[in-house]
């Protein structure tokens, strides 16, 4: 393989057979010519060279050696022996060139690996350290929270107190912003006694077990709300659908006597096991028409916050039960 620098010289092309020319040589180039005996010239036996001659045999024949032509081969060989001298040492040069130029591109790689560090290691898959366990689930799914529904439906679980200022807490309430100042409070297990016309024997009926009552009162309108505790749900609906008259209208603590002789308004609801009634009116016992809207608002905010109250007791009731979530 070359690496650029000179090749092995090559050796001196030797003669070819008698009668072909050498080279870029004619015959007789590069020595005289001799005259042979009898005015003929001696033949050629090669192409720029002397002919051979028996370097023992003197030029003259007398047996003498031809020192002269001794010393010419012994020049002649030297200079071969040179060449070669020279030739390999130029080989060897390129050699060694070779060897220290793959040691300067070994040297440059090592200390380009200890500037930038060295190379990236790779590390085995049993060499890495553990990661962190993910996070593992049941397969099982968790049950679904309590409704509060079922607690305000059932009565084996609808076991909390019912008391009338658990139900109508407080001194007032506001709904939609506006304000409604309490009154009187009322809790009995005698249904028919809190009502007004056929409204008792239709709670009686359909087992009413507890009515709580409570009175508002706001801008010269007063509302008496009553809530109706009955053994199921479907208890609860049969009493509204069939409800005729009203809860009674419930006077005190600062609130007169309304709805006596007069007309007002009565409505009716339920929600689970339990039914709910509003009687609204003037509290100057003027007679309620369907142009008096400020009587079906306050019949309306009365009406919402039975069911919210109502409502909240099942969904106190389902959070305390619910299952604690595991830490």
């Amino acid at each position: 393989m070359s690496f650029g620098g000179p090749q092995w010289p090559q050796e001196p092309q030797q003669q070819g057979q008698q009668g072909q020319q050498g080279y870029g040589q004619r015959p007789g180039y590069g020595y005289p010519q001799q005259p042979g005996p009898y005015g003929q010239q001696q033949p050629q036996h090669g192409y720029g060279y002397p002919p051979p001659q028996d370097p023992f045999a003197g030029g003259q024949g007398d047996g003498t050696p031809d020192w002269g032509a001794l010393a010419a081969a012994s020049e002649a060989g030297s200079r071969r022996k040179r060449r070669l001298v020279v030739a390999g040492g130029v080989v060897a040069t390129l050699a060694v060139g070779a060897v220290v130029a793959t040691a300067v591109v070994a040297t440059n790689k090592k200390n380009e690996e200890a500037k930038n560090g060295g190379p990236t290691p790779t590390v085995s898959a049993t060499a890495t350290a553990s990661p962190t366990p993910a996070p593992t689930f049941s397969s099982v799914a968790p049950p679904p929270p309590p409704d509060p529904k079922d607690y305000i439906t059932d009565p084996k679980k609808d076991r909390a107190p019912l008391t009338a200022e658990g139900l109508f807490p407080g001194k007032k309430l506001t709904m939609y912003g506006r304000p409604y100042k309490k009154g009187a409070t009322s809790s009995t297990t005698n249904c028919v006694s809190v009502t007004q016309g056929a409204l008792g024997s239709v709670l009686k009926k359909n087992g009413c077990q507890r009515v709580v009552r409570a009175t508002y009162v706001r801008d010269g309108v007063a509302v008496t709300v009553g809530v109706a505790v009955f053994p199921s749900e479907k208890a609860a609906l049969a009493a509204k659908k069939q409800a005729s008259g009203g809860i009674a209208p419930l006077a005190g603590a600062g609130v007169g006597n309304f709805c006596h002789a007069t007309v007002c308004l009565r409505r009716s609801n339920s929600v689970g096991r339990y039914a709910y009634f509003t009687q609204a009116g003037f509290t100057d016992g003027t007679k309620v028409t369907t142009e008096d809207t400020s009587v079906f608002r306050a019949s309306d905010d009365l009406g919402t916050f039975a069911f919210n109250q109502i409502y909240a007791r099942g969904k106190s009731q389902a959070k305390a039960a619910a299952p604690v979530p595991p830490q």
